[in-house]
């Protein structure tokens, strides 16, 4: 018996009926100017028993040859099915630790809380999920004829990292747009170190955004923002790869920090696919957690979403979601109404504290992922999570891009920050006395 023959194209994410090949540079509806999505053949997906999937994906899990040593990657029929493995551009993205919080668990009254760690990744963030399937398709793009010089994106820092990364990887150009002195050190080497050309610009993320779009209305330069739906597809993996870490049983809730929302929308567009086959047999509830300081999605959702009013974001630790003026707005609203999604957000204090705590349990959080962890606290203190409920957070960068942000919370230096859990070195002479004296309540 021959194989299905797997398809996927663009098509309108407002339902307009727009359609068109994944080979084409195309990144709105031209009818409605809408998202586009990459819109799956879900019946000839249905074609291989839910069962099969699930024990195909376990199968390769272990492997360690591409493409199925690529946590994205070893599920390409779910992502790009046509896509030849030659044109793969990986650097071992996915497959990343689903991290038990059991001391967090038991304070909040939670029956169990699991930390997705996409940060633990190769440049440290969850676009790299996103990115090597971008960057594998403009590679298949040019080897196919489709003119494109560079590729380019705006950023906070995170996304300059993965893109640059990955087409360093593939030999294609990459440009930086990124928001001058809004990054961290940590973040603004790694597309320098990587060969990117950079612009650092007098104005915030939204800003670097504008300009982007404006630049890559020339199709040699492609765009690598999440308003392309080639990085939602790839994103998408997440939620695909924490179910089967639960044993393909999703958690009752899951968190994740929100800024342009492309994270979002793809956490849901993953989950509907697996509805959709019959690999899970329930949805999830989803929250969206912001900071205080560029939230408006939260005033939306204040709202009942009726609509989206751009803001001048705050300087906010949360860097990475210091975002006034979401692209992925209606897509991220669509998903929380599907998922009976609620939105919160988090003071400077409550994300910093939080981030905090759940480093005094091993991991080494970032402060986006102390948005998510804060909210947590708040929707459970509100009842809006149950007691007893299971929850997963989805981490999205690893807590050694931010060491101002770690160093300043722990010498009590960050501005509207009350270190709770600070632990700051203790100066001694070196005598041994002190030292026993230091230790004696251990």
């Amino acid at each position: 018996m021959s194989k299905p023959a797997f398809h996927a194209e663009y098509a309108c994410s407002e339902g307009c009926g727009f359609r068109a090949p994944l080979l084409e540079v195309v990144y709105r509806c031209p009818r409605c100017q809408g998202l586009l999505e990459v819109a799956h053949d879900v019946e000839a997906l249905r074609s291989v028993p839910a069962e099969e999937w699930r024990r195909r994906f376990e199968q390769r899990f272990g492997s360690s040859r591409l493409p199925y040593a690529s946590g994205v990657w070893g599920k390409h029929e779910w992502v790009l099915p046509e896509l030849p493995v030659e044109d793969m551009v990986s650097l071992g993205e996915g497959r990343v630790p689903l991290k038990p919080l059991p001391r967090m668990a038991a304070e909040l009254g939670l029956a169990s809380l699991d930390l997705k760690e996409c940060g633990v990744s190769p440049t440290g963030s969850f676009k790299d999920w996103g990115m090597t399937v971008l960057v594998s398709s403009v590679k298949h793009m040019r080897a196919r004829g489709v003119p494109i010089r560079a590729v380019a994106c705006a950023s906070t820092g995170d996304t300059s990292a993965a893109l640059s990364a990955y087409c360093a990887a593939a030999g294609i150009p990459s440009v930086v747009f990124l928001p001058k002195d809004k990054v961290s050190l940590s973040q603004l080497v790694q597309p320098v170190a990587n060969g990117a050309r950079v612009l650092s610009l007098d104005t915030d993320f939204d800003g670097c955004m504008k300009l982007v779009q404006q630049v890559t209305q020339d199709s040699g330069l492609y765009l690598a923002n999440s308003m392309n739906s080639l990085r939602i597809e790839g994103q998408k993996v997440v939620a695909i790869e924490l179910c089967q870490d639960l044993g393909w049983e999703p958690p009752d809730w899951v968190v994740i920090p929100g800024g342009n929302l492309g994270n979002a929308s793809a956490l849901g567009k993953g989950f509907e696919l697996m509805l959709a086959l019959g690999v899970i047999s329930k949805r999830p509830r989803i929250a969206v957690a912001q900071a205080q300081r560029a939230n408006p999605l939260m005033r939306a959702f204040r709202g009942g979403f009726k609509e989206l009013l751009p803001m001048q974001a705050e300087r906010t630790l949360a860097s990475a979601i210091q975002i006034g003026n979401p692209v992925s707005f209606r897509r991220a609203v669509r998903i929380l109404k599907s998922f009976d999604g609620v939105v919160e957000e988090a003071t400077e204090s409550e994300l910093a504290n939080a981030a905090a705590r759940a480093d005094r349990e091993g991991t080494f959080t970032c402060p986006h992922t102390g948005v998510a962890l804060a909210a947590l606290e708040k929707l459970v203190a509100q009842g809006v999570i149950a007691r007893g409920a299971r929850v997963a957070v989805v981490s999205t960068a690893h807590g050694l891009k931010f060491p101002d942000f770690k160093v300043g919370y722990h010498r009590g230096a960050l501005a509207d920050v009350t270190s709770r859990y600070s632990n700051p070195p203790v100066d001694l002479p070196a005598e041994l006395g002190a030292v026993r004296n230091a230790l004696a309540d251990l």
